[in-house]
């Protein structure tokens, strides 16, 4: 549901943000250690060790001043050049599928956002705004629709927002937490009550900071998401919020602060190695598809220890898939990912093709990928195939269509890891509630590895994690392209393309425990239905499965 015209107030809705940081240090790493940039996303190697070279480069804050947005900017003196396009999970994106609104049975760690008492706090709020509304404008004011306080004329509602008072606001409400006023705001958005929106919006600019607690860092990206479904402009901030362009082919982007303090790359690239191993282990030619290739630092760590193999190593061949915005994010084209793994494998005199396929996931054709009589062939989909449009936005439904894609190409194994939420068919109000429960989850992880004022860290926050929260919170249909899925639905897909799940060994599980006691001591992980679930405290993250 998108909010009618007439309840939009653009005067009403400015920053009141603290300043942001001005400088960033980009980095630097050895050839071998060059992470993987995700067109946000960059992903590498276990013990980085990192040197820094100063550059002074303005500050990409969530830039918002593009033409018709009608949103105004952070208070940063201009906006960084911009050209990849993605977030921790996130390539390039498309749409979605009918989920249950119900609580799924894969959902064990729940939502503290959607029980009833956060909602009856919400509604407290409301009725105290409502009260502090007809002490200001009377009850008798013809301003205010008498069932749900909703404005009626453009000149009423100018000057009865002229007339609610901010600091009454905050004074009403030093009760109720950032939490509790972010779900009020949201569900007053939903019922359509521009007025409690408006107050409540006031009020979380006095509450939120890119600097602050992990709920305050939350606060301030949801609060740019409420802005811009006020205004409509959801959709171009998300394709202006990218990850800061590198200046040479070894400048990582602002995706690799996030690798280095967070597990949740390594936890896809570890678990998918360690399987595919096992499976092509005996064959003499492998074929790697991978539907999200970045920079390929995954690949190198698997050639390395296929070269290892008794009785020499195979030829391996890998097909790359990633779409032309990834080309700033990782310094140029994928012939730059493919030089790098010929000179790899060479290096461990492992034969190696590389073929490269320039474009998204949802433009794939069978002639795309080349297949090859006699290859051992294995698919690999890390957060990747939320992007893809399914059943719910259009006849083109690209999701499945790409998995019996997939299994008409009888691979021997196919691996897929996802973000373990639920935002692609739930209504509003319910993504609202996942929105804030998931981003809660993972600010927090990200807060226990790196100050609060760290100017790298802010950076990375809002160029890759701000951006997949604008997106769900201010977009519908075609234009929300984050769609996620709990591990259940995406069983049910494959299986009803054809797959079957594999069985994940304890090689898998003690690889993942392995690469975990590099981190935090609140990351968990669980096997569950044959999957691997990461978690942060109570909350799973992601999930990893294989199939065949």
């Amino acid at each position: 549901m998108r909010t009618s015209p007439k309840h939009q107030n653009p005067a009403t809705i400015r920053r009141l943000y603290d300043q942001p940081v001005k400088e960033n240090d980009p980095f630097y790493l050895s050839r071998i250690q060059m992470l993987d940039n995700n067109a946000c996303s960059d992903t590498g190697v276990q013990g980085t060790n990192v040197s820094f070279q100063t550059c002074k480069d303005q500050v990409f804050t969530l830039e918002s001043s593009m033409a018709g947005a009608g949103f105004v900017a952070y208070d940063s003196p201009s906006a960084v050049s911009i050209s990849s396009s993605r977030s921790p999970f996130s390539p390039h994106g498309s749409q979605s599928c009918l989920s249950d609104p119900r609580p799924s049975p894969d959902n064990t760690y729940g939502s503290p956002y959607s029980g009833s008492s956060v909602v009856d706090d919400s509604n407290k709020l409301k009725q105290k705004l409502r009260e502090l509304e007809l002490s200001l404008l009377g009850p008798e004011s013809d301003t205010v629709d008498s069932c749900n306080g909703c404005f009626i004329t453009g000149d009423h509602q100018a000057a009865s927002m002229a007339s609610f008072n901010c600091a009454q606001l905050v004074d009403l409400v030093p009760k109720f937490n950032l939490k509790q006023i972010l779900v009020a705001c949201g569900q007053a958005l939903h019922d359509d009550d521009m007025l409690t929106v408006t107050g409540l919006m006031h009020v979380l600019e006095k509450m939120v900071s890119v600097s602050g607690e992990p709920i305050q860092r939350l606060g301030a990206y949801v609060l740019e998401g409420l802005r811009a479904r006020l205004e409509s402009s959801g959709s171009n901030i998300y394709r202006a919020l990218k990850c800061k362009e590198p200046t040479s082919s070894e400048l990582m982007s602002y995706m690799h602060i996030l690798f280095r303090i967070c597990p949740y790359w390594k936890f896809a690239y570890t678990s998918g190695n360690v399987v595919i191993k096992e499976v092509l282990e005996y064959e003499g030619k492998i074929h790697i598809i991978d539907f999200q290739i970045a920079q390929g630092t995954q690949w190198m760590f698997l050639i390395a220890a296929l070269a290892k193999r008794p009785g020499g190593p195979p030829s391996i061949r890998i097909t790359g898939i990633d779409d032309s915005q990834s080309n700033h994010a990782r310094g140029g084209g994928l012939h730059i990912v493919g030089q790098r793994l010929s000179e790899f494998a060479r290096s461990y005199n492992v034969s190696f093709e590389f073929h490269d396929a320039a474009m998204s996931g949802c433009e794939i054709q069978l002639e795309h990928l080349k297949v090859q009589p006699g290859e051992a062939l294995a698919v690999n989909l890390p957060y990747v195939l939320h992007h893809m449009p399914d059943e719910s936005v259009s006849i083109w439904n690209h999701r499945d269509r790409l998995l019996r894609l997939v299994k008409s190409l009888s691979p021997k194994v196919v691996t897929l890891t996802e973000q373990e939420s639920n935002t692609n068919t739930s209504p509003f109000f319910l993504r609202y509630l996942e929105i804030l429960d998931y981003y809660s989850a993972m600010f927090e992880s990200i807060d226990v590895a790196c100050p609060r004022d760290d100017k790298q860290r802010i950076n990375a926050e809002q160029h890759c994690v701000a951006r997949d929260i604008v997106n769900m919170i201010a977009c519908e249909g075609p234009e929300r392209v984050e769609r996620h899925e709990l591990h259940g639905k995406w069983r049910s897909r494959f299986m009803m393309a054809g797959f079957s799940q594999y069985p994940l060994s304890s090689s898998v599980t003690m690889a993942v425990r392995d690469m975990l006691k590099e981190y935090d001591h609140n990351y968990r992980l669980e096997e569950r239905e044959g999957a691997l679930y990461l978690g942060w405290v109570n909350r799973a993250m992601a999930t990893f499965s294989a199939w065949r």
